[in-house]
């Protein structure tokens, strides 16, 4: 058997997350202007109630046409709480599922040879099940935010990788993520930063963490902004009204693509040319890249 051809990748701007024990807020999220409504079967669900979950995450799926966007966090690959997790969730047909605590490739890989089997046993198209990974939880997995590059079993799943700070710190024993000012210390900036450089070395998205204060728009808003210009392509959110502020940061602007075209244009005016000047300054090159990737994520032309 072969794997089945990649599936086309849902918009990715804001990833909700939902508590799996919760039919409410799943159907919440379900219904929220998300592009990713992620269910979730690991830190926000009990123990105890982890066997209900999984049948309420699947249900949900189940009912829903558009599955594509419907996502499940699973349990650490390395529990046996994973394995229940996928044997109840993928006969539903979830877009793909988030796998948190991810340390490296092998991780990947593992969780793809579950998908596969999975998929084989409910006639799914092999490889349709999608992977994003949360890579900076551990510390072990902090050295290992490069290894998601190269041609290993299940790199063809893997579409994004995001990191977290909740679960760091606490493999840490550090009471404090952030500073006087509020923004992440040191550590935590760290992490940030070689997840956004490990998703670019890997070719796929990198999505910034959540914020835990909902109720500050303004100030999410401007964080999502923010971290879109450094290089992310999208974010994760834990309740719906976080969806829009973070959807429209991350949806460039008429006034972005209207530039990026004219910087096209340009280089197309001079073929062969190294530098050209458009509206007093002078481009190279990078400019041309980057204008033509904020024109292939928007999907414009």
């Amino acid at each position: 058997m072969t794997m089945a051809d990649t599936p086309a990748l849902p918009r990715m701007r804001s990833w909700l997350f939902a508590p799996g024990d919760s039919e409410k807020k799943m159907g919440k999220a379900i219904a929220s202007p998300a592009d990713i409504a992620l269910l979730d079967l690991e830190d926000s669900v009990s123990p105890e109630n982890k066997p209900a979950a999984r049948l309420m995450v699947a249900e949900q799926i189940a009912a829903n046409a558009n599955r594509a966007r419907l996502w499940v966090r699973i349990n650490p690959v390395a529990s046996t709480d994973c394995v229940l997790d996928c044997a109840a969730i993928i006969p539903s047909r979830p877009g793909g599922v988030f796998l948190p605590k991810a340390e490296g490739a092998a991780d990947i890989t593992r969780l793809h040879h579950y998908l596969t089997a999975l998929e084989a046993a409910n006639g799914i198209p092999l490889g349709r099940t999608l992977i994003a990974a949360l890579v900076t939880e551990t510390a072990a997995a902090m050295f290992k935010t490069g290894d998601y590059v190269g041609d290993y079993p299940g790199r063809e799943r893997l579409v994004a990788m995001s990191w977290g700070a909740e679960d760091l710190s606490s493999a840490l024993g550090a009471r404090e993520q952030r500073g006087p000012d509020g923004e992440y210390s040191h550590t935590y900036e760290m992490a940030r930063s070689l997840c956004l450089i490990g998703a670019s070395a890997a070719g796929v998205a990198a999505i910034e963490t959540v914020q835990p204060e909902f109720r500050d728009l303004e100030a999410l808003a401007a964080r999502a902004r923010r971290v879109r210009t450094q290089g992310f392509a999208g974010m994760l959110a834990i309740h719906p009204a976080q969806v829009d502020p973070i959807n429209a940061a991350f949806t460039p602007s008429a006034e972005e693509l209207a530039h990026a075209r004219a910087v096209v244009q340009a280089f197309e005016d001079h073929p062969g040319a190294g530098v050209v000047a458009l509206d007093g300054a002078m481009l190279d090159r990078p400019h041309l890249v980057l204008a033509q990737r904020l024109l292939a994520e928007a999907d414009t032309k």
